[in-house]
């Protein structure tokens, strides 16, 4: 993989363990594309476009990065997550921002017409979390993240109706 937030973070969980600081999240063979052309298109323009890194959810669901255009830093594009029963939305106006929202510790709840994070009060903490949080910190200077709203909606803000007008092209309801 050629995205030097990834490798870092690679190096971590391996260290730590698979879904050990962020609830149900995990990297993942980079750019399996497999879930997408099997759960929503196999039209090379769409697959192209996307590459698949990590699990987000227990039950399938996936983040990737969205190729916006034609950047070469890859870090910087935004991020969507795709649900496993459905809806595809931009959550992240770049990976530093995941890693960010992964501090709050929870799966996103994702759906055909919105993606949220929330924790119930009495949710146990992932095991490497307090961790997590010192890590990225460390190596990237980025603080935890109390309110993922905050993020989402300048992702949505920023991207949502273009990621939305372009998967339209290759979706259909």
């Amino acid at each position: 993989m050629s995205i030097p937030e990834l490798n870092l973070l690679q190096r971590f969980q391996d260290r730590v363990g698979y879904g050990a600081y962020s609830e149900c999240f995990g990297l993942d063979d980079w750019n399996d594309t497999s879930g997408l052309e099997a759960g929503w298109s196999k039209d090379p323009d769409f697959v192209s476009r996307l590459i698949p890194f990590a699990t987000a959810t227990g039950s399938g669901s996936f983040y990737a990065l969205w190729r916006i255009d034609d950047r070469a830093d890859l870090a910087t594009l935004p991020v969507v997550v795709f649900g496993d029963e459905g809806g595809e939305h931009v959550v992240a106006r770049d990976l530093r921002e995941l890693l960010r929202l992964l501090t709050f510790d929870s799966e996103p709840c994702v759906d055909h017409e919105q993606v949220f994070f929330y924790r119930l009060e009495d949710q146990e903490d992932s095991d490497a979390r307090d961790e997590y949080r010192a890590w990225l910190d460390e190596h990237f200077g980025l603080a935890a993240v109390e309110d993922p709203d905050v993020i989402l909606e300048a992702a949505q803000a920023e991207y949502g109706e273009r990621f939305t007008t372009w998967k339209s092209r290759f979706l259909t309801l």
